[in-house]
């Protein structure tokens, strides 16, 4: 088990586009960036402490890096690593932590 500084490295960023907003309306899915060395119950485990929900199951996925060129020059883009984490039944992530704040109106004339 990894101590509670390295679960925190785990989790990089929320991967936010319309294909993962429509996995988390219908499947209860989140969809995030996560460091490649992590493995699957790594994952889990740093999801469990950060957001304070249960996960059923994680699927993951590496991409590699594409190759760009500019003119002369070539280049090669990071390769990454993507986790699909499944929600157990009564869990809820909030990515913006908009929920329970009430958003208040400016009352301008």
């Amino acid at each position: 088990m990894l101590n509670q500084m390295k679960l925190y490295e785990v989790l990089r960023r929320p991967i936010l586009t319309e294909k993962s907003n429509g996995l988390k309306d219908t499947q209860k899915k989140v969809v995030v960036e996560v460091a490649s060395w992590a493995n699957k119950h790594q994952i889990s485990s740093a999801a469990k402490l950060l957001f304070g929900v249960e996960v059923e199951s994680v699927n993951t996925l590496n991409y590699r890096g594409k190759v760009k060129r500019l003119k002369n020059h070539s280049g090669k883009q990071s390769n990454f690593k993507r986790a699909y984490l499944t929600l157990k039944n009564g869990s809820d992530v909030d990515l913006f932590g908009f929920i329970g704040q009430e958003v208040k109106a400016d009352k301008a004339a």
